[in-house]
């Protein structure tokens, strides 16, 4: 299982890789609406492509739910309710061409399901380097006082870490979800607010739990600190 925190992209680099990313957000910005039939020479010419990588594009953004292709209909953007968000790519693209509230509230619903889990299974198997990890997030929360941006980067490494720690290959693959919304939900407040609230000892108490395989108090502290985000973020 990967330790690390970071997705990468898999839509590529050179020309191809730029036409699914010039592609992608002009869906995602609306440009070609739902049920939209792209008419490909009007759009290898406004992307300034080959129908090469045109194509190359189409065949990505079709694996991703985004495009679909059928014989009468020819290339047509497919429905938003069938687009991959699990995707990092498509999350990406979705954060930023903006969210909604009701999307944030959808993912803190995923969140309680998955996060408190997690922390459960932390308390049971996680490892020495999994402590290392969540320690070192605390560390940084506790350094970034009036630095909201390492804050920010704090709080994802520590949910990262959460996530990882819970020696469950698809929950911490969730930090994919997860992680890039929150950093989105974080700038938003900053933008809006001017500040984050500074972390809480919630966070510490998940850990604690953590470290003394404390099952039912890690799952207890981590529904805690996600029912304390979303009274300060609604």
């Amino acid at each position: 299982m990967s330790r690390h925190g970071h997705a990468t992209s898999v839509t590529g680099h050179g020309v191809h890789g730029v036409a699914v990313e010039a592609l992608a957000t002009r869906i995602l910005k609306g440009t070609y609406g739902e049920g939209d039939s792209l008419v490909l020479p009007e759009v290898m010419a406004e992307l300034e492509v080959s129908q090469t990588a045109l194509l190359e594009a189409i065949k990505v953004l079709t694996t991703k739910g985004i495009l679909g292709t059928e014989t009468k209909r020819g290339t047509f953007v497919r429905p938003r309710e069938e687009w991959n968000l699990l995707d990092a790519d498509v999350l990406r693209w979705k954060l930023a061409a903006g969210v909604s509230s009701d999307f944030f509230a959808d993912v803190l619903e995923l969140r309680r399901s998955i996060e408190p889990a997690a922390a459960a299974l932390a308390a049971e198997r996680r490892t020495d380097d999994d402590l290392a990890a969540l320690d070192a997030a605390l560390s940084a929360m506790a350094a970034s006082a009036g630095d909201p941006v390492m804050l920010v980067r704090a709080d994802a490494s520590f949910h990262t870490a959460m996530l990882i720690a819970s020696n469950n290959r698809f929950y911490a693959q969730m930090h994919r979800v997860i992680v890039p919304v929150l950093v989105q939900r974080d700038r938003e407040v900053l933008a809006a607010a001017g500040a984050l609230a500074p972390p809480h000892a919630v966070h510490a108490a998940v850990v604690g739990a953590v470290r003394d395989r404390d099952i039912d108090g890690a799952y207890m502290a981590m529904l805690e600190l996600l029912d304390l985000s979303a009274r300060e973020h609604p």
